[in-house]
């Protein structure tokens, strides 16, 4: 064998190994491939709200029963309701007042906007009904009472609601609107951040309702009535009204009425305060706290409580913190309770 057949041997064989050593990687990397995980197995989508016949939520009122109704506000009346399913739910009846002045609005579209909100500090909406003259929003119940019936009407809830659980109250508000204004998308302005519109479960976790609903009282004199004391002077100010900065403020006066345990007025501007803020800035806290309560021995997650609040009613828009900020020190506060 002579060297020129030498070399197209070798050739040939050297040929023959690449070709062996593609197909080999092209096998290896057919079998390595991972099948691609489909959207929705590794991030679930909560459903959006389903749409009922006014004939079922009849039914599940009995007919709008007024014994079934479990609270009244400016946006509608609330009643306890049971679906075909046998799912107790709470069944918003939208005022047919603030029905007729939204007549053209995409009613529709907005719930199962906002149906999408997923959050254990949330309460969900499960659906909804429209009809002619009639809007209805379907919502988790689950026996939930407000945190203005603990703080002002009942008078157990006093002994129930002591500071670790206010703490803790304050820091799942915040969550819950942190909730809303960062991770929902498009973001959600709530309109109005007030004790009524912050129910607490049977395991005492604070769940926001009626976010996004406040557009219903557009900018008639009800709205002003049902706003006042909770919306910053901004608000009337600007043509936008609600943003994220006045929802701050409203959490602001909630945890004013968490520390002082008054009743702020939502048909008077701001008097509780303008009571509080001189209170909390020369550290009277024996004059601010609610007196039904025992100060506790350890005031310092009181005072920070207390220095949130100042800051979230005490500044301009521009100075406020943002709900992010305040719901990261509500949460070291409940991380790090002592009493």
């Amino acid at each position: 064998m002579n060297r020129g057949e030498i070399i197209i041997i070798y050739n040939v064989i050297l040929v023959m190994l690449s070709i062996i050593i593609t197909i080999l990687v092209i096998l290896l990397f057919i079998c390595c491939k991972k099948k691609p995980i489909k959207a929705e197995e590794t991030l679930p989508t909560k459903q959006s709200a389903s749409s009922y016949s006014l004939m079922d939520i009849h039914t599940a009122t009995d007919g709008f029963n007024y014994r079934r109704i479990i609270g009244q506000g400016r946006i509608g009346s609330v009643y306890a309701a049971i679906l075909p399913n046998g799912e107790q739910v709470a069944v918003k009846r939208i005022h047919p007042s603030l029905v007729l002045s939204n007549a053209g609005l995409g009613f529709s579209s907005i719930m199962k906007w906002l149906s999408l909100a997923d959050h254990p500090n949330i309460v969900s909406i499960l659906g909804f009904s429209e009809a002619p003259g009639e809007r209805i929003v379907v919502m988790e119940f689950e026996g939930m009472l407000s945190l203005d019936f603990y703080l002002h009407q009942n008078y157990d809830g006093v002994a129930l609601l002591d500071w670790s659980c206010r703490l803790r109250i304050a820091a799942g508000v915040a969550k819950g609107i942190e909730y809303l204004h960062e991770i929902m998308a498009p973001n959600i302005i709530h309109g109005c951040i007030k004790p009524s519109n912050i129910l607490i479960d049977v395991k005492f976790c604070a769940r926001v309702c009626d976010y996004g609903l406040y557009f219903f009282l557009g900018n008639n004199y009800e709205r002003k009535l049902g706003l006042m004391g909770y919306v910053d002077d901004e608000y009337w100010i600007e043509k936008k009204g609600g943003s994220k900065e006045s929802d701050v403020y409203g959490l602001g006066v909630v945890l004013l009425e968490l520390l002082s345990g008054r009743r702020n007025s939502d048909n008077q501007e701001n008097l509780l305060v303008k009571w509080a803020l001189p209170l909390i800035k020369e550290m009277k806290f024996s004059e601010f706290l609610d007196p039904r309560l025992v100060i506790p021995s350890d005031m310092r997650p009181i005072v920070r409580l207390a220095k949130v609040a100042l800051a979230c009613v005490g500044n301009s828009r521009k100075s406020r913190p943002s709900i992010v900020q305040v719901a990261a020190i509500l949460t070291s506060l409940e991380v790090g309770l002592s009493f």
